[in-house]
């Protein structure tokens, strides 16, 4: 029985690397989870969101009226989000959350980004890229190192020296409420990729 089933999941990888059809993600869901995203456009070198940051958080306000969740943490770069989410009991649901948000945003800007066949022919405006990357969050240290990777994404990109000099984050309400000091993120070294 092991062995059938150890060929069974080995078929399966392979079939997921080198099938030509579409590939079917799979996602940890974990009901009432805290999770990690990494949320990106197309062309990286463009700033659409801290450009439209007012029409992505609206985005973000109103996905979150009509399927609640509670922000731990929000980081927004120019071509990049990082996000901490914790959802509702009996709910695992942040696919469809960030389809809708992604979508309510781009119907927000203007048309005027390069669009793809493929994308054209889908109806599909071509600023996000279409997955996103996701991590369940495990414990307390797990929790504090993705809140600490979040913080300081804008000094590591070079955007800032301080975390606390980035406008588009949730590291000024950490510092009110006491998580952080105001002048956190010197000399720390906060390694890592996360979905970058």
């Amino acid at each position: 029985m092991e062995r059938s089933v150890t060929h069974q999941h080995s078929q399966t990888l392979l079939n997921i690397k080198y099938n030509n059809a579409m590939t079917n993600y799979r996602r940890n869901r974990v009901k009432g989870g805290i999770y990690f995203f990494t949320v990106a456009i197309v062309q990286r070198h463009l700033e659409l969101l801290v450009q439209h940051i007012d029409q992505l958080k609206a985005a973000l306000r109103e996905e979150k009226n009509r399927a609640p969740y509670t922000t731990l943490g929000l980081v927004v770069l120019p071509d990049h989000l990082h996000a901490l989410w914790r959802l509702p009991e009996g709910d695992a649901d942040y696919s469809n959350r960030w389809r809708r948000i992604k979508a309510k945003f781009s119907q927000a800007i203007p048309c005027g980004e390069s669009i793809s066949a493929s994308r054209a022919s889908k109806g599909e405006r071509g600023i996000w890229q279409r997955r996103f990357w996701e991590h369940t969050i495990r414990d307390e240290n797990d929790l504090q190192r993705h809140m600490d990777y979040i913080h300081y994404n804008p000094v590591k990109h070079g955007f800032v020296s301080r975390a606390i000099d980035w406008p588009h984050s949730t590291f000024h309400a950490c510092v009110l409420r006491g998580i952080y000091a105001q002048d956190w993120g010197k000399g720390v070294n906060v390694d890592g990729n996360y979905g970058e």
